[in-house]
């Protein structure tokens, strides 16, 4: 065996910071280097970053990486997905500000294009990269003239590692199935770049990357010691799904952070429609191998731990998110007392933009423990609501629920999501699957796995956590929180008319 010994150089680029880790031909993550780089508001509801301090720290936690862990066979990519980006492909220089996934300015085109019959949400690239175009370059002179690209992180990312402008023809300007399939600029049979759609949003085609596979050799990091090869990209949510050994029809997986996500692999069966299913779900691409795109249903919570950052810094109840197991652990029940967790509108399955925050039931006996446990608790029942919705769209029964994220970490917390969807909760051996995740892919196309299936083998959860109630325990308490969650709905009618 060479001295790289399969290992895997990882770059993670979350909403945050960066992080750089080395993952070895056993899954284990070491080496871990991470750099804040974090996203400005410059006005309520717009939401931008520095592409050129990102790409710095890229560079500066790979090398640290290297130098601590390496040689490497290969290097792969997780990111934050649809935040977009613009640069000059002569000079690589961003010519505006990185605008986030959570950046908000074009639901007044959304809302415009919808009247068309065109259904695009302002979370996805496609109306992000229209609205940079329109400010650097309104006539589309130089983007039809591929003077200009188009990226999303992953496509930024590989572009530094690859050597940028300085790399000349090596240089790398690409993206993975899983990341273009969330642009909202593919079409969803193909998963390839939608012709008509890019006329319509006056999106030239000579500004996209190429579309590649998830796992596969796709170029050389010429900036880095070695010049290995790229061998995986993913999306944060896919390569949490795969590092987390999701990669059978059926397994799923929820990440539980600021906001959550639940992903289901469904196989290789194309969804018969492209658009949110009847439960609130919507398909994903959760990676692409030789060509052959493997299925996937995604459901998603706005508010997790986000919750808790109101009772530490709103509320000041809490010296610290690590505190809310311990303070929740100080009672045993809530006391009837029900919180939902729509600070920010619900998502899956009912998604109303106009739900907010509600807590029910307080008495005069109702103390900081009950709160705590009430807002912990309450975000549980909402992780019910995603294995539910993904169940009902996918068909497939999930048998039991891997977690990672920061909540994951939380004894109550955890322990109480195994109570409300009534089987085991499996905590990912990491905290963050998706540096692992990116690092599997990786070892899939360097032969250190023979199979996207012989993944799921690689998974074994830190602990697990049986549920406590019998069936009809349960069911009383899904009762007793739907009608909470109903209350909480359409609070702000105008905005619960509103759907992308």
């Amino acid at each position: 065996m060479s001295d790289h010994g399969g290992s895997i150089l990882v770059v993670d680029v979350g909403t945050s910071g960066v992080r750089a880790a080395i993952v070895r031909a056993d899954a284990t993550v070491a080496h871990v280097h991470h750099a804040p780089v974090l996203p400005d508001s410059p006005a309520p509801g717009l939401v931008e970053f520095d592409a050129a301090t990102m790409a710095d720290a890229v560079m500066s936690v790979a090398q640290a990486a290297l130098r601590d862990g390496g040689p490497v066979a290969a290097v792969g990519i997780a990111n934050q997905r649809a935040s977009s980006i613009v640069w000059e492909r002569a000079t690589g220089q961003p010519l505006a500000p990185g605008i986030g996934w959570q950046d908000l300015r074009t639901v007044g085109t959304c809302l415009a294009l919808q009247a068309e019959g065109i259904r695009l949400a302002p979370n996805a690239s496609a109306t992000k990269l229209m609205a940079i175009l329109d400010a650097v370059d309104a006539e589309r002179t130089r983007a039809e003239a591929g003077e200009l690209c188009f990226g999303t992180v992953d496509t930024w990312v590989a572009w530094i590692l690859s050597g940028g402008a300085a790399a000349g023809a090596d240089v790398l300007h690409v993206t993975d199935a899983t990341n273009a399939a969330v642009t909202a600029l593919v079409d969803p049979r193909t998963i390839d770049w939608d012709e008509v759609l890019l006329e319509r949003l006056r999106i030239p085609r000579a500004v996209l990357p190429r579309i590649v596979d998830s796992s596969g050799a796709i170029g050389a990091c010429h900036a880095l010691p070695g010049a290995p090869a790229i061998c995986a990209m993913a999306g944060d949510q896919q390569a949490s799904l795969v590092g987390q050994g999701c990669t059978r029809a059926g397994l799923a997986k929820a990440t539980f952070g600021t906001g959550g996500m639940l992903d289901q692999c469904t196989g290789s069966q194309r969804p018969t429609s492209a658009g949110q299913g009847s439960h609130g779900t919507f398909p994903i691409v959760a990676f692409r191998v030789g060509g052959q795109d493997t299925w996937g249903v995604e459901a998603v919570m706005l508010s997790a731990g986000t919750c808790i950052e109101w009772l530490r810094d709103d509320l000041g109840i809490l010296a610290s998110a690590e505190e809310s197991g311990r303070v929740a652990a100080l009672c045993e029940t809530t006391g009837d007392v029900w919180f939902v967790p729509s600070l920010l509108g619900m998502g899956t399955p009912v998604w109303d933009f106009g739900a907010r925050g509600t807590l029910l039931g307080l008495t005069r006996g109702s103390g900081r423990p009950e709160l705590v446990r009430a807002v912990l608790e309450g975000v549980a029942h909402r992780g019910a609501d995603l294995v539910e919705a993904a169940e009902a769209d996918s068909g497939l029964p999930i048998e039991s629920l891997r977690v990672d994220g920061g909540m994951s970490d939380n004894e109550v917390f955890v322990t109480a999501l195994a109570d409300a969807i009534g089987r085991p909760v499996e905590v990912s051996p990491v905290p963050e699957a998706t540096t692992l995740g990116a690092g599997l892919l990786a070892g899939l196309a360097i032969g250190t796995y023979g199979s996207a299936g012989e993944i799921a083998g690689t998974f074994s959860p830190r602990r697990t956590i049986e549920p406590r109630n019998d069936e009809a325990a349960r069911a009383h308490a899904r009762d007793r929180w739907l009608a909470a969650r109903s209350k909480a709905e359409a609070t702000i009618p105008e905005l619960s008319g509103i759907s992308f």
